[in-house]
């Protein structure tokens, strides 16, 4: 079959390295809060939701205090207020934070001094101010009913849809139990899902126990290999875990989610196994305590691609580990254009020298993935693009680009969504270039990556989507 492509440009289809195309999906279902500039605003964007679905619990997510006048976390008395009798439960943009109405609270018996191991519950003179954070915003969403196997299908359509506007043909989802992912299995046996998945198993005993009696499963388009672990919290709610205190908060260390020795038996049930290990580290701490860990099993080179998740962080004696024991930082471009302005503030001048990284850490093996971890970060491909090369806001800010001695080059950019990508999921024979033999995924564009002006790199379109030669999307 021949295609025309009109003197437009071909690219591979995109690969994003760290996603959650399932939580994405379900954010489509949920009061969107991204980008809003106040806590009336959120107030606002809650009540219209509620309007139109009036019933059950109320979930939304995507606030950031940071990007507000008064940067102080809010408190729950206006949900208090407006919803008495309906449980609400709100998330930060990046997870580790969450605002609860007190009807949900109740529903979770959670209590004023109550206390809990790797989270805390937040209270003004022994009064719960509805803030939950890490561990502690599963006491509410424990309470959340679970979704029909309908919702959960919808929700991976609607991810879908977008996914492949956006030109991407495969997603690495960071983090599924495993009935989600026979869900997903029997909805691309059956065609009613297209999209090529990379599946990482959340940390949790009935994963391992599935793993243990299946194995890894490969087909086309699902491949699940990989484990995905929480080290420690995020930057933004201070929760990341740091060797020194943080800059804006002495005494204040972060914390990691479990206790060292969790993270060391995962590891030692992977390498046994030959699974790969992904894990999530922000801090300089949260990354040196994994680092060290996966050294003790990896033992110098090696093929077996365990990555750190966003390696955001890093002390400068710690990223020759990276390159000794063949660790694939795996990391986020927008994360470093949406921490900028308030990343020095938490760390100090010094220690940020090693935070967002990529040419660093590129440099240690000679090749890094890039992905997007939206629905934490928009899912536009161009803005990883974008803030790789650029390394720039939407805006132009800063003027000469943040910390520009690691910025990527437009080829290692692309590589990192494509090749790299692949190769971070064992898939580089397979998919990541266009060369004979491999999936015929591909997308159009209207622009040529390579040579599009620094700012014009966000307003370029994909016309045409293709995966397994199979249009899957076009721009009308």
């Amino acid at each position: 079959e021949k295609l025309d492509a009109g003197g437009k440009f071909i690219y591979p289809g995109f690969i994003d390295a760290h996603a959650h195309f399932v939580g994405y999906g379900n954010s489509l279902q949920r009061v969107n809060l991204v980008g809003t500039n106040s806590w009336d605003e959120v107030i606002e964007k809650t009540k219209e939701f509620a309007s139109v679905n009036p019933d059950g619990w109320l979930l939304g997510r995507g606030w950031d205090q940071n990007d507000w006048k008064t940067t102080d976390f809010p408190t729950n008395l206006k949900l208090n207020e407006l919803f008495p009798d309906r449980p609400v439960l709100l998330t930060r943009i990046d997870g580790h934070a969450a605002v609860a109405n007190q009807k949900a609270l109740d529903l979770a018996g959670i209590k004023a001094g109550d206390t809990l191991t790797g989270g805390e519950i937040e209270e003004m003179e022994g009064t719960l101010t509805g803030i939950l954070i890490d561990n502690a915003i599963d006491l509410v969403s424990a309470k959340v009913p679970g979704q029909t196997e309908e919702q959960l299908a919808k929700a991976l359509k609607d991810a879908e849809k977008n996914c492949f506007a956006m030109g991407l043909t495969t997603i690495d989802d960071c983090g599924l139990g495993f009935a989600t992912v026979e869900l997903i299995k029997k909805m691309q046996e059956s065609g009613e899902l297209k999209m090529r998945l990379y599946v990482m198993l959340s940390d949790e005993k009935a994963n391992y126990d599935f793993a243990e009696k299946n194995g890894m499963i490969k087909t086309e388009r699902l491949n699940v290999r990989s484990f995905k672990v929480y080290g420690d919290g995020a930057l933004g709610s201070r929760g990341a875990c740091l060797l020194e205190p943080y800059s804006d908060k002495p005494g204040h260390l972060g914390f990691l989610l479990s206790q060292p020795a969790h993270f060391d038996s995962v590891a030692n049930w992977i390498s046994s196994k030959g699974w790969q290990m992904c894990t999530h580290a922000i801090g300089d701490s949260g990354n040196r305590t994994m680092l060290n860990i996966y050294s003790k099993y990896l033992k110098g080179k090696n093929d077996l691609r365990w990555r750190i998740e966003h390696a955001q962080v890093v002390n400068q004696n710690d990223f020759e580990l990276f390159g000794k024991n063949s660790i694939i930082p795996s990391v986020q471009p927008t994360h470093a254009t949406s921490d900028m302005y308030w990343a020095g503030d938490r760390v100090g001048p010094e220690r940020v020298k090693g935070a967002y990284a990529f040419k660093q850490l590129l440099e240690q093996n000679g090749w890094i993935p890039l992905g997007t971890d939206f629905p934490v970060e928009d899912i536009s491909t161009f803005k990883t693009f974008f803030a790789a090369v650029v390394r720039k806001d939407a805006k132009g800010f800063p003027n000469g680009g943040y910390q520009m001695e690691n910025a990527l080059s437009r080829e290692e950019a692309l590589r990192g969504m494509t090749i790299w990508a692949a190769k971070a999921n064992f898939e580089e024979k397979e998919k990541g270039s266009l060369e004979k033999g491999k999936f015929a995924d591909f997308i159009i564009l209207d622009a040529d990556l390579m040579k599009t002006d620094g700012h014009d790199l966000l307003n370029i379109n994909v016309l045409k989507t293709f995966l397994s030669g199979e249009k899957v999307y076009e721009k009308h």
